[in-house]
């Protein structure tokens, strides 16, 4: 099986990088006169350094997103970043879903699925997140699990919508733990993702967990692996640049 899907590698950043360590990630990375003809690569520094990170990447085509939205434009909503707020500055992408996010702050399915309206609405590309515990792991409901995620999180968008959205799939027991799941095995839940819903045939689908530049080539040579969401390993630009090279693998 042969993919035509373009390989996607999103650096998470989470909390982590000032201001200026953001716009020197930048530089640096631009530097390495990274190869933006085979592979498509997007950041997601904190919402503090987005403007400026904006203005250092202008010109090139590495890409820009918030690592969270909410759902509404505006309102009395203390401590949260709009949709609008995100454009404003520079982002066209957004993290919805994170385990992170479901685990810390009570993130529910229903309302991840109204982020995912909101943005595509406003022209925003999600990447919405899905994975299970170690306890789900363990207990043979991943399929179940992540499935019914996915669903809950495409309910009333159209196939060619979804089409226009990503998913990472991130077993929750791999992030940040230096564990990771094997190509195989997260080909085969992938698989199940893209069969749960109409449009995900269309859809780049990553990997997320414990992807560094020496596994992420395993990975995209599944062919349901379009790339993947990484944490740790995309703060560097050395390491940043080599998941962008090592990302080309046969597909």
């Amino acid at each position: 099986m042969t993919s035509t899907r373009r390989p996607l590698v999103a650096g998470n950043w989470k909390m982590h990088k000032t201001i200026g360590e953001s716009t020197g990630f930048v530089r640096e990375f631009l530097a390495l006169d990274p190869d933006f003809e085979a592979v498509d690569a997007v950041i997601f520094p904190p919402f503090t350094a987005l403007f400026a990170t904006f203005e250092a990447l202008a010109g090139s085509r590495l890409g820009l997103g918030g690592q969270t939205m909410c759902e509404h434009e505006s309102g009395a909503f203390t401590g949260e970043v709009s949709p609008l707020m995100l454009l404003d500055g520079g982002a066209q992408w957004v993290i919805l879903g994170h385990s992170e996010r479901r685990a810390y702050n009570g993130e529910t399915d229903a309302a991840i699925n109204r982020k995912v309206h909101t943005a595509l609405r406003l022209g925003i590309t999600p990447i919405v997140a899905v994975g299970e515990s170690a306890e789900d792991h363990a207990a043979g409901r991943t399929h179940a699990h992540v499935v019914r995620q996915t669903a809950i999180a495409f309910d009333g968008v159209t196939d060619d919508d979804v089409a226009r959205c990503v998913v990472a799939y991130e077993p929750i027991w791999a992030i940040g733990t230096g564990l990771s799941d094997s190509p195989e095995g997260a080909n085969d839940v992938m698989a199940q993702i893209r069969g749960s819903v109409a449009g995900l045939e269309r859809t780049r689908l990553l990997y997320g967990g414990s992807v560094k530049p020496e596994n992420i080539g395993a990975f995209v040579a599944q062919p349901h692996i379009d790339g993947a969401l990484v944490g740790g390993a995309s703060l560097l630009p050395q390491s940043f640049r080599d998941l962008m090279v090592n990302a080309r693998a046969p597909r």
